[in-house]
């Protein structure tokens, strides 16, 4: 696992070598044992290495044969050894026995499909000498980031904003749109960043960079419209032995490994077959809360003594002040996922022990693990009830039972499913994934920032990909959206950064594309079966887990901002939020701020998602813009 860095020029001046140096030195987290540079006239390449595989001999940059072009890589290839040995095969003389240098002779093979023959998670950098190109690839689901710059013919990347920034071409000028989507989505949906002048490179796409233009394909997407035939015993069995299969190719490594366990469905699979597959008992890590409803330690406390696991528990107790420009300052755009927060912590302590951890990310995409999927299916069902049913009866009765603005609820969810149950599916869907939606924008917006955000479109930036969905079920749909959007732009984003903040690796089975590939070939009834999330995934493990934990409410990595908010962490929310720079800005109504502030601290109504959103804008702001 590494960094990657560098610079091409197209006006055949010279890099500056110590530009380079200190772009990759601003990533060193990322790779802390080793670094290496390739510079050729006014082409520059860089990278931090953590290593991993092939420890002697695997230091980057890395050649292929006749020296003609130069990789550098970020990442894991699994399939590295019978990728190998079949360029072995087709002439190609390795030098190291690393997978950096199965990937460059593939594309010495296959020029611009070699990411096709790779299976992993990565991002890379090749330099062709011969035809003066630079070629740029990221994997499939997006594990793995490449953000860069093409400013003045030039193409300027890197794994993180912290090396690009550092580049004095690289306009820190913001982009409103990108801001917008943020405030719906937690996060900033690629190919855009909070920054006009970078882009990030999007899930499974190339690339390429020649005499100063840019040429850039998607090589991969999965495909919900070819559904096998299949039996659900069948089906049950095919699903663990292929992510048995994508298990353990990821127990390669020549460091200490262990894995996340949350005790939900999906790492607590990875690590049932972790244990089987190991030789030695299986390092697991855990993190919970003293808020007891946002722990879920006693579930993963099961798991770990069911499988004989080496297990570690950590209790957070967060600080706000020391945590959050920690992760404001890796993110390097507005974030706010909050579960950043604990995902971080468990990587931290988790690095103390291993340098490898699996698990469980994926598998909701997957296999359907979200109550958004179930109220789906709700919605459509309540839309056949006769309208004056509908209205005088079930709604009314709904509204009329209390639930509380602190805690999570059954009522709480009914009456967000009926808040949208007459929208259309794509309009639905937007709403259940939205922090702000457009109808809470309306009275937050300043009259600038609205003006300058007009042409952003949450709902079609979704709906682009229940188009592509191309007729199947409203599931599957909702499924390859995730895969395409909430998965890339969110989860993954989270895990890459919060884990390389401490240089510990991250690898996750359920992203194996040929475990993505499988489950998207499966009938949606296997998926989801009227009220049951993950049914085919349930069904086939209750060999390997616990009942109680295949049988509980989905929980999710979520951290207790709604009682900081009110309690210990209230005079941060207001000094950020609230503070006369902050409401001079422009974007926002102060009056509309302060409302909100006022009303969730006050215990009156749950905002916590949005003020979480509108705190990590703001200190981002400080950081990255203000400051500069």
């Amino acid at each position: 696992m590494c960094g990657i860095a560098g610079i091409v020029r197209n006006d055949g001046k010279p890099v500056d070598e110590q530009l380079l140096a200190r772009m990759n030195n601003a990533i060193r987290h990322r790779g802390p044992d080793d670094d290496g540079f390739y510079v050729n006239g006014s082409v520059g390449l860089a990278m931090r290495r953590l290593a991993i595989i092939d420890l002697k001999s695997g230091a980057q940059p890395i050649h292929n044969q006749d020296r003609t072009s130069w990789i550098v890589f970020n990442g894991e290839i699994y399939n590295y050894l019978e990728l190998r040995e079949k360029l072995e095969q087709l002439g190609h003389t390795f030098y190291t026995n690393s997978d950096t240098e199965a990937i460059v002779h593939a594309y010495d093979q296959f020029g611009v499909d070699c990411p096709k023959h790779l299976r992993g998670m990565f991002a890379f950098a090749i330099w062709n000498e011969r035809t003066q190109e630079l070629f740029l690839a990221r994997d499939r689901v997006g594990k793995k980031p490449i953000l860069y710059a093409h400013v003045n013919g030039q193409l300027i990347f890197a794994s993180e904003f912290s090396a690009l920034l550092l580049h004095p071409e690289v306009s820190r000028d913001i982009q409103p749109e990108a801001l917008d989507y943020y405030l719906s989505f937690m996060c900033i949906p690629a190919p855009l960043t909070a920054y006009r002048a970078i882009r990030k490179l999007e899930p499974g796409h190339w690339l390429r960079w020649r005499n100063g233009e840019i040429e850039r394909q998607r090589y991969w997407q999965p495909d919900f419209t070819k559904k096998i035939d299949i039996d659900e015993e069948e089906a049950g069995e095919r699903t663990v032995e292929i992510l048995r299969d994508a298990v353990r190719v990821r127990l390669m490594s020549e460091v200490p490994l262990g894995a996340f366990l949350s005790g939900g469905i999906d790492s607590s699979a990875v690590v049932a077959l972790m244990s089987q597959e190991s030789s030695e008992r299986v390092k697991t890590f855990s993190i919970g809360f003293e808020e007891q409803d946002f722990s879920e330690l006693h579930h993963a406390r099961r798991i770990a003594e069911h499988v004989g696991a080496d297990h570690h528990e950590f209790i957070v107790r967060p600080d706000a002040v020391e945590v959050l420009p920690i992760l404001v300052e890796h993110y390097g755009e507005p974030y706010a996922d909050s579960s950043a927060v604990p995902t971080y912590y468990v990587a931290k302590e988790t690095r103390k022990h291993v340098t490898v951890a699996l698990n469980g990310d994926g598998g909701d995409e997957s296999f359907a693990g979200y109550e958004r999927y179930i109220a789906m299916g709700l919605t459509e069902k309540y839309r056949k009830v006769p309208s004056f049913l509908r209205e005088s009866v079930i709604k009314e009765t709904v509204n009329l039972i209390p639930s509380s603005a602190a805690t999570r609820s059954r009522v709480k969810s009914a009456k967000r499913l009926l808040e949208v149950v007459s929208l259309p599916r794509v309009d639905r869907y937007t709403h259940w994934m939205s922090v702000f939606n457009e109808q809470t924008k309306q009275p937050l917006y300043s009259d600038l920032f609205r003006q300058q955000t007009q042409e952003a479109d949450a709902t079609g930036l979704l709906a682009q990909w229940f188009k592509r969905a191309n007729g199947i079920g409203v599931v599957d749909a909702m499924l390859l959206t995730d895969q395409m959007t909430y998965l890339p732009n969110d989860l993954l984003v989270k895990v890459d950064i919060a884990t390389m903040a401490v240089s510990l690796e991250a690898r996750s089975p359920f992203l194996d594309h040929h475990v993505i590939e499988f489950a998207a070939s499966l009938p949606q009834d296997l998926k989801l079966r009227r009220l049951t999330s993950k049914y085919l995934l349930k069904k086939v493990l209750r060999k390997l887990l616990p009942s109680e934990n295949l049988n509980r409410r989905k929980m999710g990595f979520g951290v207790p901002i709604g009682h900081w908010f009110r309690g210990k962490m209230q005079p941060f929310l207001r000094e950020v939020v609230l503070s006369e720079k902050a409401l001079r800005r422009g974007l926002f109504k102060p009056e509309a701020v302060r409302q909100l502030v006022e009303l969730h601290t006050r215990g009156e109504r749950d905002y916590s998602h949005q003020l979480w959103t509108l705190l990590m804008l703001e200190l981002w702001f400080n950081r990255f813009i203000d400051s500069h």
